[in-house]
């Protein structure tokens, strides 16, 4: 084991006594922690959004962790994932590198307060969190970090664990894992340790939002949508794709935003088939726009909202106005149609269908969970059902984002529309609140 910090959140002088900002954080020029700049919160008050309440956010999703390893009879929850692990304890560190370098876990045990390995140095990162309880070094097996020694600390590690569990279980072997290096895998197993599959866990915990939480998810979407009111702007015939994404990206950064997962953006005939990315194309007056936000925004959480306009000043063709319509009917009409308590095979059965011309190029998923990634659940079309489809229902407290890709095969453009709603006792409520395309739809 390497060093181990016990309560490094006492690193915070605690007779110090910094001024509140809405979100309930230190307002602290030089603080570790990141988060929302001014202009953002000043938008927020504008728009009359309540910031989420941040330590009472982090001790909910600590606990929904909790509740389900506790239902699934864990001795605890080993956590790679960046995204888990920002999830259970609101730690970030090089996010987008540790997702393909696994330096960083988190153990969460059935109650009590979590145990996190972070990369060399970097204590400091969580000293303001006071749901982490211990700090810890050493959780890196993977072959750039560990070359042929690789084996040697994947065996030190599981022994740790070894020991983590018999500390807070007894003899509980149970260990839920969200994912692992092979090497890590196998010395668990070596040591008689049962290896759960731990995104059960996970997915199901973050599929339900409370409201605090939803007060973050919209302060992030309402950050998200002025960054794409600055997008727009940057619009015009003689403009690169990239040129508009990168305002994008701006308006991200400069209200506290983090980063974007993708970069799907086309243009003209680009837009058909989906999926291309943006890339060097100078658009034309006349083109379809369309994009896909895929923004990791304040606080960390995913704003998944889709759009698609016309470039320049200039009226859409009957064609363009054709398939606007019909993404956005079956965006609205499906939304309007989610209850809770639905199966997601009653959601697939009675959503709007699609006319034969536009299936084939159709959208992976009617709709699917979001939070601070995409998320469980995935919706699916009748044609997926089949190889793709899995047992669930509509919940009340999931965060959905319903989406429609319309195009056809050997069509010159195709449209992209997506809203994120959340559930409620009585159906669906828009928490996007971009506006469409008037001229479009007239």
């Amino acid at each position: 084991m390497d060093q181990l910090i016990v309560g490094s959140n006492r690193k915070i002088d605690p007779t110090r006594r910094a001024h509140l900002k809405p979100d309930n954080t230190p307002n602290d020029n030089d603080r570790v922690e990141i988060g929302p700049t001014a202009l953002a919160f000043d938008e927020w008050a504008a728009a009359g959004l309540t910031a989420p309440d941040m330590p009472a956010l982090r001790e909910y999703r600590l606990s929904r962790l909790q509740e389900k390893i506790r239902e699934h009879d864990c001795a605890g929850l080993l956590l790679f994932d960046p995204l888990n692990i920002r999830y259970a304890t609101d730690t970030t560190n090089m996010q987008l590198w540790t997702t393909h370098n696994p330096a960083r876990a988190c153990f969460v045990p059935p109650t009590g307060k979590v145990i996190l390995w972070d990369f060399h140095n970097c204590e400091h990162l969580s000293a303001h969190l006071p749901l982490v309880g211990e700090l810890r070094g050493g959780a890196s097996f993977f072959y750039f970090e560990t070359g042929d020694q690789t084996q040697h600390h994947a065996d030190k590690f599981a022994a740790e664990m070894q020991s983590i569990m018999a500390s807070v279980a007894g003899s509980n072997k149970r260990l839920a894992v969200d994912r692992i290096e092979k090497a890590g895998y196998a010395a668990l197993l070596a040591l008689g340790i049962e290896v759960v599959e731990g995104q059960v866990l996970t997915e199901h915990a973050r599929s339900i939002k409370n409201e605090n939480e939803i007060n973050a998810m919209r302060c992030a979407i309402h950050a998200c949508e002025r960054a794409m009111d600055e997008m727009r702007m940057v619009v015009a015939p003689g403009v690169s794709e990239n040129e508009v994404w990168a305002a994008l990206h701006r308006g991200n950064i400069r209200r506290g935003g983090e980063w974007i997962e993708t970069r799907i953006l086309a243009s003209g005939p680009r837009t058909n088939p989906w999926f291309q990315e943006c890339g060097p194309r100078i658009m034309e007056a006349g083109d379809m726009l369309a994009f896909d936000t895929d923004m990791v925004s304040t606080y960390g959480y995913c704003c998944d909202v889709s759009r698609s306009w016309i470039v320049g000043d200039v009226k859409p063709t009957d064609i363009q106005k054709g398939l606007y319509r019909l993404a956005y009917d079956h965006v609205m009409t499906n939304i309007e149609l989610i209850q809770p308590g639905m199966s997601f095979a009653e959601v697939t059965a009675k959503a709007h269908r699609l006319p034969e011309a536009y299936r084939a190029l159709r959208y992976g998923v009617l709709a699917h969970g979001i939070g601070l990634c995409d998320e469980y659940p995935s919706i699916r079309y009748p044609e997926d059902v089949e190889e793709h489809g899995y047992g669930g229902s509509v919940e009340v407290g999931m965060t959905l984002c319903v989406e429609a890709y319309i195009g056809a095969e050997g069509g010159r453009e195709g449209v992209k529309l997506e809203e994120q709603v959340v559930v409620t006792e009585t159906g669906c409520e828009l928490l996007s609140t971009y506006p469409h395309e008037a001229d479009m739809l007239s």
